[in-house]
């Protein structure tokens, strides 16, 4: 089938020959090829303004993104060109991870632009977060049969962003049987983790690095995991050796499964839980002179948009302030932000300016993004988004 040509304006093919993978709509030569003329999910040869073909991409006019391309040459986008993208991914998580649980697909940075698959063992995760993916997802279920052979495959379909894309937001079982629960292996600590029911795609393999700080610190501590989901950095504090673990967080669901994650690993007598919002909770906490060692806070994206920056700073200090108050003194804080649109050094300042604003001194211990099985594109910032800061705070 020949492609329609999809034609950049003069000079805006430079950040793709330097490997990204985006098209903005203001890029494009609208008068030879105005995007009116193609359709959401479209495949498109993308040119030069001097005609030379750039690759092979999809394309989407509702979208301020309005193109991204797949590959470089103009190859067919067909189930075998997925199960080449899937065995090159497959390949690298093989060789770091001894357990079939992580993010097997990481959208851009696997040149699989658009698309999630998070693994648990013979259960897969997905997410289309593109109308291009979308379009294709029955030859992408069969690349993953193909490849993996596992028993089931739910489409998490319930990411906001589908929005931007003009799709429907749904939750569908696309192969097999789902279990409402699944099991994985994450720094030698087993956990159930809720699919359909869950968040995200039911777990956040992103902070594995950064729980694995806890080894080191928590023996003989007492450990406080704000926004805990179902434990992932409590149940680990309790198992590396916490004499006391609390998880906090708004969700009773979650915190069900806090103590059956917990009883998985024979820790339940040490850990409790807090149902509420965090700001609460933490303001309840300190009310009440409670105090730990080691506080974990990691939000959701307080800045899910860039004019939200201003205000979802502020919200960061102030739950990292709250945070400090309730830590007895050179007690630990490990502090992250998944908001894409919050620099690293942002959060540094803020971890800072929050210690300062209370007459304590931080000092950071390490910093942290996310897990190699979320690896950075070399030509996308936009593909590192988690910041973690270990931090001792002690009274000045």
């Amino acid at each position: 089938m020949t492609l329609q040509r999809l034609r950049l304006a003069k000079n805006e093919d430079k950040r793709l020959r330097s490997g990204h993978l985006w098209i903005y709509s203001n890029e494009i030569d609208a008068a030879t090829t105005p995007l009116r003329n193609f359709t959401a999910g479209e495949h498109v040869i993308v040119e030069n303004q001097q005609g030379k073909n750039l690759g092979v991409a999809y394309v989407n006019p509702q979208s301020l993104i309005c193109a991204r391309l797949l590959s470089s040459d103009e190859r067919p986008i067909d189930v075998n060109f997925f199960k080449k993208r899937i065995k090159s991914a497959l390949a690298l998580r093989e060789a770091l991870f001894e357990h079939p649980c992580y993010r097997l697909i990481y959208g851009d940075s696997d040149l699989l632009p658009g698309l999630i698959v998070d693994r648990f063992g013979d259960h897969l995760s997905v997410q289309l977060n593109t109308a291009g993916m979308d379009a294709m997802r029955d030859i992408i279920i069969e690349a993953l049969v193909r490849m993996l052979q596992p028993l089931s495959i739910l489409l998490r379909n319930d990411s906001p962003v589908r929005k931007l894309e003009g799709l429907e937001l749904e939750v569908v079982t696309a192969y097999g049987e789902v279990p409402d629960e699944v099991e994985l292996i994450e720094n030698g600590v087993r956990f159930l983790a809720p699919l359909a029911a869950g968040q995200k795609t039911g777990w956040f393999y992103d902070q594995r690095p950064n729980r694995e700080w806890l080894r080191a610190l928590a023996p003989g501590k007492r450990v406080l995991d704000v926004f805990s989901y179902v434990g992932s950095f409590g149940v680990q504090a309790a198992v590396f050796g916490a004499s006391d673990v609390w998880c906090a967080d708004i969700s009773e669901t979650a915190l069900d499964m806090v103590h059956k994650n917990a009883e998985l690993n024979g820790v339940a007598d040490k850990l409790s839980t807090v149902q509420g919002d965090a700001f609460t909770t933490l303001k309840s906490l300190k009310e009440a002179d409670e105090r730990f060692d080691i506080i974990i806070v990691d939000p959701p994206a307080f800045i899910k948009r860039k004019k939200d920056q201003k205000e979802g700073i502020l919200a960061y200090r102030r739950i990292n302030e709250m945070a400090m108050r309730l830590l007895n003194p050179d007690g630990f804080l490990i502090s992250a932000s998944c908001s894409m649109h919050m620099p690293r050094e942002e959060l540094l300042d803020l971890v800072r300016a929050s210690a300062r604003h209370i007459d304590r001194h931080a000092q950071i211990l390490a910093e942290g993004m996310q897990g190699p099985d979320h690896p950075v594109h070399a030509a996308i910032p936009e593909t590192r988004y988690l910041k973690a800061v270990l931090s001792r705070i002690s009274r000045v």
